[in-house]
């Protein structure tokens, strides 16, 4: 698990490292967007595979989809709550900002 988790640590340490010092040709740039929605759809379909051959998540699904539920829903809440609680500080009018002097 440790030797993963320093592997998963370099691969993102060493990709913020090229795009910071911008070593990444523009033809992979402009693509970035695309490889990056591929690799997400294949991660997401290999969990599907996994949640799937896992008998105790099928047999729980509807409790830990209820408790899921439960805790997007609030986040999402809190999170426009909060959102909207900061903008009032920071912005006056349309277009003005009050963090400019």
């Amino acid at each position: 698990m440790g030797a993963r988790l320093l592997i998963y640590l370099f691969v993102l340490i060493l990709g913020g490292y090229l795009g910071y010092k911008d070593k990444i040709n523009i033809g992979l740039s402009n693509k970035l967007d695309f490889i990056q929605n591929i690799s997400l759809f294949f991660l997401l379909f290999i969990m599907g595979i996994r949640i799937g051959l896992d008998e105790k998540v099928i047999r729980s699904f509807f409790s830990i989809g209820f408790k899921a539920g439960i805790i997007s829903i609030s986040t999402i809440i809190i999170t426009i709550i909060i959102t909207r609680i900061i903008s009032k500080f920071i912005i006056l009018k349309e277009g003005e900002n009050k963090l400019e002097p």
